[in-house]
């Protein structure tokens, strides 16, 4: 199986690529809905690879919010996938079986992935959930950071992730394109 490009397996990730630098490659990762996803498989104007654990609160809390970005800006061409790296043996909740129910209870409209050994994760620098990595056309890294200002996106008065989609879809430079992540850390 090929996998993401991978740096160290030990210890927490640290940025491994910058703004305006190329997505790591991935391939064949394991969707909820039994499919297998590769770089490739996303084409459209933006992406975003969106780090996510199944039972960080950060992340059910903004889960509606991320539901309406895909709706929302879907026919723009902005496609959001999230990521898990949890290493499920260290946390069971964060199993392949175990995202499928959360993604179904969630409603998420978009693919769920599992990057089970975290290469992909590692790669791109990742160390929080949920933790966005959004990227242009041409696949170059735009934004990475958190999702909004606040944990509770109802309490929320900069959304950093949508801005930066907005700002991507009408063709314009990110306004702010790094924050420090909030959430949960990611299970090595």
């Amino acid at each position: 199986v090929t996998r993401a490009m991978s740096p160290e397996r030990s210890g927490a990730a640290s940025p491994a690529i910058a703004l305006g630098d190329a997505a790591p490659p991935f391939h064949d990762l394991a969707g909820v809905d039994g499919r297998r996803y590769s770089l490739s498989s996303f084409g459209g104007d933006v992406l975003v690879l969106l780090f996510v654990g199944n039972g960080c609160p950060s992340v059910k809390a903004h889960s509606e919010e991320l539901n309406r970005l895909q709706e929302e800006l879907g026919a723009a061409g902005v496609q959001l996938v999230a990521v898990n790296a949890n290493n499920a043996a260290l946390s069971p909740p964060d199993t392949l079986r175990h995202m499928g129910e959360v993604a179904a209870e969630r409603g998420w409209r978009f693919p769920y992935v599992n990057d089970t050994d975290a290469a992909l994760a590692r790669a791109c620098g990742a160390v929080a959930t949920p933790q966005a990595f959004v990227f242009d056309r041409e696949r170059r890294l735009r934004y990475r950071g958190r999702l909004t200002d606040s944990r509770d996106p109802s309490r929320a008065t900069v959304r950093y992730l949508e801005d930066a989609l907005d700002d991507l879809v009408a063709g314009r430079p990110v306004r702010v394109p790094e924050t420090a992540p909030y959430g949960c850390s990611i299970v090595w």
